[in-house]
């Protein structure tokens, strides 16, 4: 049994049929990647299971468990956590604020702890840990969204778009955390518009069109994968 099992979900906004029964899975301590154009359902699917896009039908299963109308602060509380596009930082708050936000349903013993891993693992926002986190750099402001994340002991991390908007240099350091969060154990499900990173990072991978799962192998076999290569990884 795969740690988190995503089943013929379907989803919606207003009358548009946004997923139309994607199915995936993830394994305790895999990295696996969704890659797919803008629009064709990526971010959806995150936040069905993150439960901030209500389910029609099918079933989020997370070690068996059926997580169908369970409020999203309450699936953080059982380990699924989303790191959201664009980062999403309280912008009016400071760096160390921001931290303990993300650790609203953890002790306060595991709070002060999370905020020392952060500033281990993100030496720049310890030097930052007073700033106001709307002042922070993009790359900073992404550290920063993983530190917050991490508060919260996640099960599953759901990763969305961790490298956009960001300087060559810094998305290079960004995968090099995903890649350092894996070797320490994390189970990452990883959404990417940067789809050569992604299959160089992750485990296993699928690829969504409109809504609907359409290739699923390794990682490796993806990135040799004819119609991959010519959609995805700008190989003619």
């Amino acid at each position: 049994m795969a740690l988190l099992e995503v089943d013929d979900i379907h989803a919606y906004y207003g009358n548009i049929h946004a997923l139309k029964g994607v199915s995936l899975s993830v394994d305790e301590g895999e990295i696996v990647t969704l890659i797919g154009a803008n629009g064709a359902g990526k971010t959806t699917t995150l936040n069905v299971i993150s439960g901030l896009v209500r389910l029609r039908s099918g079933q989020v299963r997370l070690a068996g468990q059926d997580l169908g109308g369970v409020a999203p602060n309450k699936l953080v509380s059982l380990g699924v956590v989303q790191v959201p596009e664009g980062r999403r930082m309280f912008a009016r708050l400071t760096v160390e604020e921001n931290l303990r936000m993300g650790g609203y349903s953890v002790s306060e013993a595991d709070v002060r702890a999370g905020i020392e891993r952060a500033y281990e693992m993100f030496p720049r926002l310890a030097e930052r840990r007073s700033q106001v986190a709307g002042t922070l750099s993009g790359g900073e402001q992404q550290m920063l969204a993983i530190g917050r994340a991490l508060m919260a002991k996640p099960t599953v991390l759901l990763l969305d778009e961790p490298s956009m908007g960001l300087a060559p240099i810094l998305v290079d350091s960004i995968f090099e955390t995903i890649r350092s969060l894996h070797k320490l154990g994390t189970t990452i499900l990883l959404v990417e518009q940067n789809a050569r990173m992604a299959l160089q990072l992750a485990d296993r991978g699928y690829v969504i069109e409109t809504g609907q799962i359409v290739l699923s192998d390794s990682a490796a076999n993806l990135r040799e994968n004819e119609q991959v290569q010519k959609s995805y990884l700008g190989i003619a």
